[in-house]
């Protein structure tokens, strides 16, 4: 009905065509609202997806794949996986903590150990974790430099400043600052005694870094880690001889002396052993060692020869002049020598020389060895 009258089928239809038309339209509008809004849904997680995806991936890549510069970072005792994450991304090791904890997680990675490490933002979330839980560095070494057997201090330091970004004058001043000795002696106490520091004493370090190849992780290390590395190999390699040194009446300064006098003495193991046992005889019945390399090193040069007058340089290393070892090593020297020095041959020989050959004789009295020295070296 309209206004009391009954609707015609005309209007009927047109009214009903209008409201059907009316709630497709609305009907349409909806469709399109939930097809904007599912769309939009769609793209955000999409994009969140792949930005995501992004940002984990580049999480888990090196801070700088260029930079070898080290970073020394410090992981206290009883450090947590949380703890470690935030220490690593403070000292820009990690790019983001909450990846390394998701990280560390899902793969299960536990065990890692406190200590001092050397990190750089080149490694890799793999060789960082390695590092952590092994305790060393398990990066590919950017050079290795090699420090040969029988070296003075002088050469060390010219060998690394050919290498590296230092001068031998700026080691050296290194190596002798006393600050820093004493720091090194407070690090390295049970290597690095007082008697490095004992009057007549050259170089504090003079046969303290020990010969080896020796990997660098990063292309600028500093004296000091160059320093601190070549020390701890002498800590693994001279501090189990304690024991036998002690034996010996020797110190751990006494022992290092006594390795490198042999070292420059013989090349083979057996002739070090025999001859740091004529060593301790002579000690034993308070002759003088009489050592050529130690005149040379007294002398500061190299000689083929050492004349007479040479003998009488006045220096604490000069074995002729003065009795007992020298006042501190001449060298570095190899692990041999430490174990010959440290365990010598029970031998009955008081004297020993060497050919042109390298060919050594040994005598148990002085006539027995002027006679080797008439056969094998004057020849008259």
């Amino acid at each position: 009905m309209e206004g009391g009258r009954p609707l015609s089928d005309s209007k009927f239809k047109d009214k009903y065509k209008n409201r059907l038309k009316q709630r497709t339209e609305e009907a349409s509008t909806v469709r399109k609202i939930v097809a904007t809004i599912l769309t939009t849904i769609i793209v955000v997680l999409v994009v969140g997806g792949v930005s995501g995806y992004l940002y984990v991936k580049s999480a888990l890549e090196p801070v700088d794949a260029d930079d070898n510069s080290q970073q020394n970072v410090e992981i206290p005792l009883g450090s947590s996986t949380s703890q470690i994450a935030s220490i690593l991304e403070e000292n820009d090791i990690i790019k983001n903590d909450l990846i390394f904890r998701f990280y560390t997680k899902f793969n299960n990675e536990t065990g890692f150990q406190a200590g001092d490490y050397q990190f750089t933002q080149s490694m890799k979330l793999g060789e960082i974790i390695e590092t952590l839980k092994t305790g060393r560095l398990v990066k590919e070494p950017v050079f290795n430099i090699t420090v040969p057997e029988g070296q003075s201090l002088d050469q060390v330091a010219e060998i690394y400043a050919e290498e590296l970004d230092f001068s031998k004058k700026e080691f050296m001043d290194k190596v002798n600052d006393e600050k820093y000795i004493k720091e090194l002696m407070s690090e390295h106490s049970a290597l690095l005694t007082d008697e490095i520091m004992k009057e007549g004493i050259r170089y504090p370090l003079e046969g303290y870094l020990f010969p080896a190849t020796y990997p660098f992780y990063v292309d600028d290390p500093s004296i000091d880690q160059v320093v601190t590395k070549m020390l701890r190999k002498t800590e693994s390699v001279v501090l189990p001889y304690k024991n036998d040194l002690d034996a010996l009446n020797l110190s751990i300064h006494d022992g290092i002396t006594m390795a490198s006098l042999v070292e420059n003495e013989a090349r083979t193991e057996e002739n070090r052993k025999k001859i740091a046992g004529v060593f301790f005889n002579r000690l034993d019945e308070k002759m003088p060692l009489q050592t050529d390399p130690t005149v040379l090193y007294a002398l500061g040069e190299h000689k083929d020869r050492v004349l007479y007058e040479d003998l009488e340089v006045d220096s604490p290393y000069n074995t002729y002049k003065y009795p007992d070892l020298p006042v501190g090593p001449i060298s570095n020297f190899g692990a041999n020598s430490m174990k010959a020095a440290a365990n010598p041959a029970d031998v009955p020989f008081l004297y020993f020389l060497a050919d042109s050959d390298g060919n050594i004789y040994y005598a148990e009295t002085l006539k027995e060895h002027n006679k080797l020295k008439k056969e094998h070296i004057t020849g008259s």
